[in-house]
């Protein structure tokens, strides 16, 4: 069968060595049939002919900010990832990108991301909308679920020819489909609680939530049971995976 392929932002090395398993873990595939690429450390160079479907995970990188802030990294692999989404999208080949991934795959076909809807680090409740109910990506997951989020940005503006699958109390866009195949959520259906914990201690000083906030987010999320959003990306892979 043909591997996966997960583009990742994260400079973080336990932070990427956890996302990677969790995505394999929940794709249900060996970690060598998921080939992880580092987005910005050098141009990226991929044929999509060779790969299942694609992956894009979360990390420190914030779409939204003025691009003269912005760091060479950030900007190339904004640069290859949108380079890389006109080939996904124009051949709706199967992509599902989670948090940062929702704002790339968003901004690309013409929503809007910005700051209005932030939400805290942890558990938050999601929804799926008619259409999530009837998706074959999100099937088998009840109307409501708990998952881990944590965002600065989010969208504002979905695309308008996107196909909205969930949203939340504080953020209206939590999941979308364009064409058929290509997905993406604002909350992290590779996130366990032990994954969460590794991500609070990673980004403490990266303008989440206050350091001084960390043992009380940790606290808060132990709380919780998130058992669901797993099973998205068990049905990604069920439905993309191909010889």
């Amino acid at each position: 069968m043909k591997p996966f392929l997960l583009l990742s932002i994260r400079a973080e090395p336990l932070a990427a060595v956890e996302e990677h398993a969790a995505f394999s873990r929940y794709l249900g595939v060996e970690q060598e049939d998921l080939h992880r690429v580092e987005l910005g450390a050098e141009p990226l160079a991929v044929d999509l002919d060779d790969y299942s479907g694609v992956l894009l995970g979360g990390g420190a990188f914030t779409y939204s900010d003025d691009a003269s802030t912005k760091s060479e990294r950030q900007l190339l692999a904004e640069k290859d990832v949108y380079a890389l989404l006109d080939d996904v999208v124009a051949r709706d080949i199967a992509f599902l990108g989670a948090c940062y991934g929702i704002g790339t795959l968003g901004s690309h076909q013409g929503g809007i991301v910005d700051r209005s809807y932030p939400e805290a680090v942890g558990p938050l409740m999601v929804e799926l909308t008619a259409e999530g109910l009837e998706d074959p990506v999100f099937a088998g997951l009840p109307q409501s679920f708990a998952a881990y989020g944590g965002h600065k940005e989010a969208l504002t503006v979905a695309p308008a020819h996107a196909v909205r699958l969930a949203t939340s109390s504080a953020c209206p866009v939590q999941a979308f489909r364009i064409g058929q195949h290509a997905y993406a959520t604002q909350f992290h259906p590779e996130l366990d609680l032990s994954g969460l914990l590794t991500r609070i201690d990673a980004y403490a000083h990266h303008g989440y939530f206050h350091p001084t906030e960390a043992d009380a987010l940790s606290t808060a999320a132990r709380a919780v049971d998130v058992v669901h959003p797993g099973r998205i990306l068990a049905n990604f892979a069920a439905r993309f995976r191909r010889g």
